[in-house]
């Protein structure tokens, strides 16, 4: 098993949802982060002048796929998460040697 786990634009977030469900992957955790990368954070112009703003609001998904659908899950979430400019996010992707369903004590490997 696969965690893909990234690291996205907010605005995004319902366009990669909708790729995965197409993959046949549904479960996912989502989680408000603040990050930079690269680009530093950004400049804004106010009245009062420019005001910089080094940690910039993301969203982390995470889900956990069979190794057969790591690909699949990693070119749905870039294909929706694209858009060309800094800032458009990461994917890691992190071997999970087994999980257990609390409910049941399901063991997966």
């Amino acid at each position: 098993m696969k965690c893909i786990s990234a690291i996205v634009r907010e605005e995004k977030v319902p366009f990669i949802q909708k790729a995965l469900e197409k993959e046949g992957i549904f479960g996912m955790t989502l989680k408000g982060v603040m990050g930079r990368g690269e680009q530093r954070g950004i400049a804004l112009q106010y009245r009062a002048g420019i005001f910089a703003v080094d940690l910039l609001p993301k969203v982390r998904i995470d889900v956990v796929v069979p190794g057969y659908l790591e690909e699949a899950a990693v070119k749905a979430i870039t294909t929706q998460a694209f858009t060309g400019r800094p800032g458009d996010g990461r994917i890691f992707v992190i071997d999970v040697p087994q999980s257990i369903r609390i409910r049941t004590s399901e063991v997966e490997a």
